[in-house]
């Protein structure tokens, strides 16, 4: 990515302007509904916006990753379900593009920029932090793969019209899986099982059935959705790269950018909570002086907003790493995910202890916020998994 400059101001001024005409004040509605506006989603995307980091020359904003964070972290402080979306958008669109031929590359980002939704299936029932665990399998059956299995989970599954699945490859030809071992923490890239595939389904493909997360606890407009596979032959040009990889390469790539992402969009959420606090505590009265001149109410203002400026620091290095090629960019990326994650929990949390009563309604941001910033300490990577590859990475250095 070091071969994508930071766009001018003027192209993060139009990405702001515009998701903020179409979605400032809205979301609270559509968190209550838990759905999104199918409308808004293609709008967002055919403009670019959804996967704003895919290169210009396949119909994207060629955003660096600073400047898309950046208008993540916006999108994240006005909706997360938005951000979601984009997330999950964004992880199926830089997956095929660092692992497809150049051929997927031009069949499939282009749909990605131009209006069609996508979503990455990851996590099974057996298998979420541990992914070596996964047992979907693709097989192949002549010009064909056959995809069996079952995804849960899996954001924006819902309004998705191609699905980027991941699972275990064998060749029906000689009736044999490739890399059947099960090597512990793939979910963090450590896993030593070889022989998975990323492969393109379109949604509507026979044998997908799709079927709704019934009342998540945060980003309940996100249409996460579980997915069963039951037969379901695609050409096996939609294997992206051709061929079976390992397992920790594909996991590596995909949840890279949604870590980073989820990173960004908690900042986001950080800073919508920090602007509701600090109105509500100049504004409203306790015993005849507003509530942030109480010493222990002006404490929590100021944990929150040393939250979010380290938030925002972590993720500007990670940035950095990714738009420099910086060989710490995975290390950075994971503290930045952990991080942010961990304090935009506890930042909406205290945001929340500040407004009492006036935030505990659902729908209001910092109650949807309160649940949203407890999702992102689960999803890409869980803080324990974070911790664990932080670790690893502390002991690797000093070996």
């Amino acid at each position: 990515m070091s071969d994508r400059p930071p766009p001018g101001p003027p192209v993060l001024d139009e990405a702001t302007a515009t998701v903020t005409a179409l979605v400032a004040g809205a979301a609270d509605a559509w968190d209550r509904a838990g759905l999104l506006p199918v409308g808004l989603l293609r709008e967002l995307g055919a403009a670019g916006w959804l996967c704003a980091q895919v290169p210009a020359a396949y119909g994207g904003r060629g955003l660096s990753s600073a400047a898309g964070g950046a208008f993540t972290a916006h999108v994240g402080s006005l909706c997360g379900s938005v951000r979601s979306v984009m997330t999950s958008q964004g992880m199926a669109a830089w997956t095929v593009e660092r692992l497809g031929t150049a051929e997927q590359r031009t069949a499939f980002l282009p749909r990605l920029t131009g209006g069609a939704l996508a979503a990455a299936g990851f996590s099974e029932r057996g298998a979420g932090s541990d992914l070596s665990a996964m047992t979907t399998r693709v097989r192949r059956d002549g010009d064909a793969v056959v995809l069996d299995g079952h995804k849960v989970w899996v954001t924006a599954a819902h309004y998705a019209d191609l699905l980027v699945l991941f699972g275990r490859y064998e060749d029906g030809d000689a009736g044999t899986e490739h890399g059947a071992g099960a090597g512990a923490g793939a979910g963090d890239g450590t896993g030593t099982g070889d022989g998975a595939v990323a492969v393109v389904v379109p949604a509507d493909t026979p044998g997908v059935r799709v079927t709704r997360v019934a009342d998540p606890l945060g980003c309940r407009a996100a249409g996460h959705a579980d997915i069963a596979l039951d037969a379901v032959r695609v050409p096996a040009a939609h294997v992206l790269g051709g061929s079976s990889l390992p397992l920790p390469l594909l996991v590596t790539t995909a949840l890279a950018y949604g870590r980073m992402s989820v990173a960004w969009g908690c900042v986001g959420i950080l800073r919508g909570c920090l602007t509701a606090a600090a109105r509500h505590a100049a504004t409203r009265e306790q015993f005849g002086v507003p509530l942030g001149e109480h010493q222990l109410v002006a404490r929590h203002l100021a944990e929150l907003f040393a939250a979010e400026q380290t938030a925002t620091r972590v993720c500007e290095h990670a940035s950095r790493c990714w738009d420099e090629g910086s060989p710490e960019q995975v290390a950075a990326t994971v503290l930045a995910k952990h991080v942010s994650a961990g304090n935009a929990a506890r930042g909406a949390a205290t945001a929340l202890q500040v407004l009492a009563s006036a935030g505990a309604q659902d729908g209001h941001l910092v109650a949807r916020a309160h649940r949203d910033a407890k999702l992102m300490e689960i999803i890409e990577g869980s803080n324990e998994m974070c911790q664990l590859m932080l670790a690893r990475h502390v002991l690797g250095s000093s070996a």
